[in-house]
């Protein structure tokens, strides 16, 4: 089968377009004749050798894909051949074929388009994990999104309001924030121009925000950290700019609390939370509350120069690689 090969930890220039033996069938897996992949910042990471798990040379990367089942794992009871399923995977996304766990594969909406189905779970469900169930976000609260253009952040906006919160969208970009402001942010704060912290205090009469989704870190972390008001939330996604460190005085002196949420705990550890979440969304999608950004649509071929675009922070939404029409 052809896919987007890793030989070797490194730059993404060291990836290729080859051919790799189809990916063998566990008790409790699905395979899948994919359809469509997206691209995220952790392939970034997995092909670097930096991610948290480190896959068997070669493998491909690619952590989502949407596709028609080929064949169920004996202990599979929930899925058949012939169904259209969105997976999270470890792996081996951007490939003709790939095994996903069945706890983690959800059958796609008859409406639901491959190119949305392709990047709705990581986009989404990263957001609505580390909002529901880590920062507990609660109706009429406030929230300051980072990154707010971005694949996840712009769906944290528009979680965050469906959730009935005071959304404050800061990018870097007055384009960036007229597309965080049509998903539905009242405030938009940019951050290339403007002290952050002071533009968060004139918005909120110098309470602060009672949530601060952080998918971005270094060097915004200290102004975004202050911005957050008494009792509240910090919550960490990603450190696509670099890893901050937590002064713990500044969480003692006003109640706050600083936290992670990585959505692979809730594929291990807690799955009920993860069906949840993604139940939700699928909900919201279908009422009308969702509508994911869609940054392009490529070919397997062209998956390398998407990763380079990814890379360079220069696509706004999520970048689809079409592997089947």
């Amino acid at each position: 089968m052809r896919a987007v090969v890793c030989r070797k930890w490194g730059s993404i220039n060291l990836l290729t377009i080859s051919n790799m033996p189809p990916p063998k069938l566990g008790p409790n897996n699905i395979l899948i004749e994919v359809i469509a992949t997206s691209a995220n910042y952790a392939d970034l990471v997995m092909v670097a050798g930096n991610y948290q798990t480190r896959p068997n040379f070669p493998f491909a990367p690619g952590l989502e894909a949407v596709g028609i089942i080929l064949e169920c794992g004996a202990e599979v009871k929930n899925f058949k051949p012939g169904e259209r399923v969105m997976a999270l995977l470890n792996h081996g996304g951007f490939a003709e074929q790939v095994i996903a766990d069945a706890s983690v594969c959800f059958l796609v909406p008859e409406n639901m388009d491959d190119n949305t189905a392709a990047g709705f779970l990581i986009a989404y469900v990263s957001s609505h994990v580390a909002l529901r169930w880590q920062a507990r976000l609660a109706n009429n609260e406030s929230i300051l999104v980072l990154g707010s253009a971005g694949g996840v952040g712009l769906t944290a906006v528009e979680i965050a309001k469906v959730m009935g919160a005071k959304v404050i969208a800061g990018a870097s970009s007055n384009e960036k924030l007229k597309l965080a402001y049509s998903r539905g942010a009242d405030y938009l704060v940019d951050y290339s121009k403007k002290d952050l912290k002071s533009e968060i205090m004139n918005l909120t009469n110098n309470s602060g925000v009672d949530v601060c989704f952080d998918p971005i870190g270094g060097s915004l972390f200290d102004s975004a950290f202050s911005s957050v008001g008494w009792g509240g939330r910090y919550i960490h996604i990603g450190f696509v700019g670099g890893i901050p460190k937590v002064p713990a005085n500044r969480l003692l002196v006003k109640h706050r609390s600083a936290m992670g949420s990585a959505l692979r705990y809730f594929v291990r550890y807690r799955t009920d939370l993860l069906r949840e979440s993604v139940l939700e969304l699928i909900k919201w999608w279908q009422a009308g509350h969702l509508k994911l950004e869609i940054a392009g649509e490529w070919k397997l071929e062209e998956a390398v120069s998407v990763l380079k675009k990814l890379e360079e922070r220069s696509i706004k939404g999520k970048a689809v690689i079409k592997l089947k029409s």
